[in-house]
C-alpha cells in the first residue's frame, strides 16, 4: 500500500495489498454485488450458482483483458431483464407460467445465444471506438436514444413487479419501503450505504417467514458443495437466433452506462493519485477497451449460462468510498464469487426468498432503471423543446411501453423469418425505430430545407 507524507491512504489499480487485506476487501466487493446479481437471476429463472460462478470468472477476465488497468465488478444488468423474460416466455412457455419454477434450462439456453451476440457486438463496439473515437458512435445512439430506450427497459417491466408483488401485498409493500428507507437513509454510510437491498430483502424475507411464505424444504435437501448447471448455448435451436437481435440491442442503452462509469472512475483514480503523489492514469481515455472488457465478460456468462453483465456501479462506489481501486482485491473478488458459486445450499437458500419480496424489491429497481434513462438525458443536456429530439424520444416512448402494454406478447405483428417468427418485441421496434428516426435527421437535416438549426441537439 503506497502513502503519501499527509499520511494519504489508498490503493491504485496496480498496488497489491497484503493477503488479509485483499480477501477482506475483495469480500466486500462480493457482498456489496451479492444482491443485485443474486435478484437478477431469481427474476429471470437463471441458476443463483452459475451466476455467482459466471460474475467471478467474467470479472477476473476482463480485468485480465484490460491489462489490469481499469478496475471494475461485474454482475447481472438489469437491463437485460425486459427482453430476457420476453424470449424466454415466447420460445418456452413453460417459464414463467409457474411461480414456482427456480430454473428454466431451455429458456436460458436460448438466451444464451442472445448474449454471444450482446459479447461480440461490444467487441466489435469497443475496436470501432478504440480507431475511430466515440464522438462517431454518439451520432448515431445520441443521449436521447440511449435515454429513451432505459427509460422503456425500466418502464416495460412494471407489469412483472406488480405480478410478482401481488402474490402478497402486504409483504411486497413492507419490502419496498423498508428498501426505499435504507436507500434514503443509510446513503453516504460507507459499505451499509451500499447495501440497502439486501438489508431490504431480509426484513421482507423475516416478514413473509413469519407469514408462514418461507419453506426450507430445498434447503435441507441441498448439498453443502453443488456444481453450478453450467449448460451450452442452443446453437442448434432456430428460435435462438432471434434473441441475438433482441437481446444484443439493447447493449445500446448498457454502453452509455459503462462509460459514465469509466469516467466516474478515472475521476475518482487520478484524485488518489494526485493525494499518493503519482502520475494521473486518466483511464477515461480508455473507453474502447472498457467495451471490449463488457464483451469479454458476456463472452464469458453466455457461455456459462449466467445472466448478462455490465460493470457494477454500486462496487465503483464502493471502491470511491473505500479509496481501493486495487485490480488485484477485484480479482480475489471474483475468486471468491466462483467458491460462493459452488456453495448448494447458498444457492438453495436464496431461491427460498418469496415471491412477494422480490415483487417489492423489483418495484423499486425497476422503477430505478426508467428513472436512469431520464438522468441520462438530463445529464447530457438534451434540448426537449427542438422537434427532432421531441420526436426521437416520444416515439421510443411509446412504441416501447405501448406495445408492452397493448399488444399481444408485446409483440409487433412483423414476422422476420428465422430472428422473429413470432412478432418483433416492443423494446426491440421501438430502439429500431428510434435509431433509424435520428439517421435519417442526420442525413437529412432540416438545414437543407432552409429550416434554421438550434443549438445543443445531441444529434
Amino acid at each position: 500500500m503506497a502513502t503519501a507524507e499527509k499520511k494519504v491512504y489508498g490503493f491504485m489499480p496496480e498496488d497489491v495489498p497484503s493477503i488479509g487485506a485483499m480477501l477482506s476487501l475483495g469480500f466486500q466487493q462480493v457482498l456489496t454485488m451479492f444482491p443485485a446479481t443474486v435478484l437478477v437471476a431469481i427474476l429471470t429463472k437463471f441458476d443463483v450458482g452459475t451466476t455467482l460462478l459466471a460474475s467471478g470468472l467474467g470479472t477476473i477476465i476482463a480485468l485480465l483483458v484490460t491489462n489490469r488497468r481499469i478496475p471494475m465488478y461485474y454482475g447481472s444488468s438489469f437491463s437485460y431483464i425486459t427482453v430476457v423474460i420476453t424470449t424466454m416466455s415466447l420460445f418456452d412457455k413453460d417459464c414463467f407460467a409457474d411461480p414456482t419454477t427456480v430454473y428454466c434450462q431451455a429458456g436460458v439456453r436460448i438466451v444464451q445465444v442472445g448474449i454471444l451476440g450482446t459479447a461480440v457486438l461490444e467487441i466489435l463496439i469497443g475496436l470501432l471506438i478504440m480507431r475511430i473515437g466515440k464522438a462517431a458512435l454518439d451520432k448515431i445512439l445520441p443521449p436521447v436514444v440511449t435515454g429513451s430506450v432505459a427509460m422503456v427497459i425500466g418502464i416495460a417491466l412494471a407489469g412483472a413487479a406488480l405480478n410478482m408483488a401481488g402474490a402478497n401485498w402486504t409483504v411486497a409493500l413492507i419490502t419496498l419501503l423498508v428498501t426505499v428507507i435504507f436507500s434514503v437513509y443509510l446513503q453516504n454510510r460507507g459499505l451499509l450505504g451500499m447495501l440497502p437491498i439486501l438489508f431490504g430483502a431480509i426484513v421482507g424475507y423475516l416478514v413473509a417467514w413469519a407469514f408462514g411464505l418461507v419453506n426450507f424444504d430445498r434447503v435441507a435437501a441441498a448439498g453443502w458443495i453443488e456444481v453450478p448447471r453450467i449448460t451450452l448455448p442452443a446453437f442448434e435451436d432456430p428460435n435462438a437466433w432471434g434473441s441475438i437481435f433482441s437481446i444484443a440491442l439493447i447493449a445500446i442503452a448498457t454502453i452509455p452506462e459503462s462509460t459514465a462509469h469509466l469516467y466516474q472512475m478515472s475521476l475518482y483514480i487520478d484524485a488518489l493519485a494526485k493525494d499518493l503523489g503519482r502520475n494521473p492514469l486518466e483511464i477515461k481515455k480508455l473507453i474502447g477497451l472498457n467495451l471490449v472488457a463488457d464483451g469479454a465478460d458476456d463472452l464469458v456468462v453466455g457461455f456459462l449460462g449466467g445472466c448478462a453483465g455490465t460493470n457494477y456501479g454500486e462496487n465503483n462506489s464502493l471502491m470511491a468510498i473505500t479509496r481501493n481501486y486495487s485490480t488485484a482485491v477485484l480479482m480475489a473478488a471474483g475468486v471468491i464469487a466462483i467458491l460462493l458459486g459452488f456453495v448448494g445450499k447458498l444457492a438453495a437458500l436464496v431461491n427460498t426468498i418469496p415471491v412477494a419480496v422480490t415483487g417489492g424489491l423489483a418495484i423499486y429497481l425497476f422503477g430505478v432503471i426508467g428513472m436512469q434513462g431520464v438522468a441520462l438525458i438530463q445529464s447530457e443536456k438534451v434540448n426537449l423543446f427542438e422537434p427532432r429530439q421531441l420526436a426521437v424520444g416520444a416515439t421510443i416512448l411509446i412504441l416501447g411501453i405501448g406495445g408492452n402494454l397493448a399488444l399481444k406478447d408485446g409483440l409487433f405483428p412483423f414476422v422476420v423469418p428465422i430472428m422473429f417468427p413470432n412478432g418483433i418485441p416492443a423494446i426491440v421496434f421501438s430502439a429500431i425505430a428510434g435509431i433509424v428516426m435520428n439517421l435519417i435527421f442526420l442525413v437529412l437535416p432540416p438545414s437543407m430545407f432552409g429550416v434554421e438549426e438550434r443549438q445543443n441537439l445531441n444529434l
